[in-house]
């Protein structure tokens, strides 16, 4: 087995920090799941049954090589812990190049190498050796990605920085906040109890094209779908993702079932799934 990558891109350095940062976040183990196309972050641990899902394809490496188990399991699954991949690369940020390779220093390691910019001629560099744990193909099905259900609501998001202002101020009015969502671009978070009700409204948010069936037969697409969540585990999503700029965000809303968010910047991103409490 063969893993080496490199990220020379300051944006895309930024890019993962913060992707990794979220992992960390969310997760104390991680599965790294390195692909012939892309790299995945598969936590696990997750609070209660939420999870999560990243994915940075090949194309935002300046290199990307590896050999997995066998030619016809072309995969390698590394086991662990996401605090100290965060802290790995946390400084990164002015770094001149991200290295990732699968070593072996007596014990499996992942080694990030963070290249420092420096005078002509001379180089320096932070190395960390993150133990890891090589999963044998028995344990790969427990990393798969997520199964995502047909939504019956798909809507963009608002401005992420907006939506987790709201959430922090309804986390101390509630623990469930319920999130509603339409066909016609509108979408709503609110919490209530015996004494007090908040609830905000965003509207002309559109709806992505063909992100979930049309609009049965006499039903109305102002017709809101709904589910309640857990507080602090949307918080935890929101935490430090105003950083990542997406490109794309959406919610797509299983009616009190499943709310699902997905982050998308270029050839990076996330989601996460938050079952109804």
């Amino acid at each position: 087995m063969k893993f080496r990558a490199k990220i020379t891109s300051k944006s895309i350095l930024e890019l993962f920090i913060q992707v990794s940062g979220t992992v960390a976040r969310l997760a104390k183990v991680c599965v790294l799941r390195v692909c012939p196309d892309r790299l995945c972050f598969c936590p696990a641990g997750l609070l209660g049954e939420a999870q999560l899902w990243g994915e940075v394809k090949r194309g935002v490496f300046r290199h990307f090589c590896m050999e997995g188990v066998s030619e016809e399991f072309n995969e390698i699954y590394l086991e662990l812990k996401s605090e100290h991949l965060a802290r790995a690369v946390r400084n990164a940020g002015n770094a001149s190049a991200l290295k990732l390779q699968l070593t072996n220093k007596q014990r499996p390691c992942l080694t990030v190498v963070v290249e420092l910019a420096s005078c002509p001629g001379h180089s320096r560099a932070m190395v960390h050796d993150l133990p890891v744990k090589v999963l044998p193909r028995r344990w790969w099905k427990e990393c798969a990605e997520p199964w995502v259900p047909a939504s019956d609501v798909s809507v963009h998001l608002p401005a992420l920085r907006t939506l987790k202002n709201m959430v922090e101020r309804m986390a101390t009015v509630d623990d469930r906040v319920l999130v509603e969502a339409n066909l016609n671009g509108k979408m709503s978070l609110s919490v209530e109890t015996d004494v007090v009700t908040i609830k905000s409204y965003f509207k002309n948010l559109r709806n992505p094209p063909n992100a979930v069936p049309g609009v049965p037969q006499g039903e109305d697409p102002e017709n809101m779908a709904q589910v309640s969540v857990d507080n602090r585990k949307l918080l935890l999503f929101f935490e430090g993702q105003q950083q990542i700029n997406p490109t794309l965000a959406l919610c797509n809303i299983l009616s009190n079932t499943l709310l699902h968010l997905v982050l998308v910047h270029d050839d990076i991103s996330l989601q996460y799934f938050i079952p109804a409490s």
